[in-house]
């Protein structure tokens, strides 16, 4: 890491839902090039296992209440790491500009006059739900997918409810697992009824994988019992049902994934 190569550059890749196969080519083509791999929660150990051994490899993820680097600092070292003439592979789970905070890397890195890529990943509820046979639309049921975060701010979630209430589409949040039973609670409230089909996957696409399948009513209750852990990603709507269709072996139930 001299600078006698020149400036560095910054690669903001994402590594998708868990599976290391899951991977871009180009994505798997750069963990083999970096300098230094500046890692997040969700990136699976698998896919860590691809970094070279020579690879600086440094944690800053974060969790609930559990920030390793606040995004400040993270945006300092990757300037920095570049201008030291660093290949940084800035590795996230699932897609940079997905609920990644890619974005806001991309403008620290342009307003430092730091040269980057974006690489773009499968994001969890693409690759979750086909890994759990739940299809994200579908001409007869769902017209649209609305991705949203369930994150908890002051015991709720700031959410358009009008919005997520209306049928014919399927919603899948992020970092909902927490707040599930506000979640559901709002979508029926809101005119979204009881009996709407919904699934919670628990580490989807890796050999972890469990899924509980319920309704809006039910769910809340079915996830506690089965004792899932995060991360998960929570789908709902009628698409859902069509799991007991093309996965018949796994329905109702928590089950580990076939």
């Amino acid at each position: 890491m001299t600078g006698d190569r020149g400036p560095g550059k910054v690669h903001l890749v994402g590594t998708g839902p868990g599976a290391p196969d899951l991977l871009t080519v180009r994505a798997a083509r750069l963990l083999r090039e970096g300098d230094v791999a500046l890692y997040d929660n969700l990136v699976s150990q698998e896919i860590l296992a691809l970094l070279p051994e020579a690879t600086r490899k440094v944690y800053v993820g974060k969790r609930r209440s559990r920030h390793a680097l606040p995004q400040e600092d993270i945006n300092r070292l990757m300037i920095d790491l570049a201008r030291e003439g660093a290949r940084v592979l800035r590795l996230k789970g699932g897609d940079p500009f997905v609920f990644g905070r890619g974005g806001e890397e991309a403008e620290a890195l342009a307003a430092a006059g730091i040269a980057f890529e974006v690489v773009p990943g499968i994001t969890a509820a693409v690759g979750v739900a086909a890994s759990a046979c739940i299809p994200l639309t579908h001409r007869a049921l769902a017209q649209s997918c609305t991705f949203v975060t369930g994150n908890l701010q002051d015991g709720t979630m700031n959410l358009d409810w009008p919005l997520l209430a209306r049928t014919r589409q399927t919603i899948a949040v992020y970092m909902g697992l927490k707040g599930l039973p506000v979640l559901c609670a709002k979508l029926i409230e809101y005119g979204r009824s009881p009996e709407t089909p919904a699934a919670i996957v628990q580490q989807g696409t890796t050999p972890q994988e469990r899924t509980v399948v319920g309704s809006l009513a039910t769910l809340p209750a079915m996830a506690e019992a089965a004792g899932l852990r995060a991360p998960t990603l929570i789908l709902i709507g009628e698409v859902v049902a069509l799991r007991d269709v093309l996965a018949p072996g796994a329905s109702g139930h928590a089950t580990a994934a076939s």
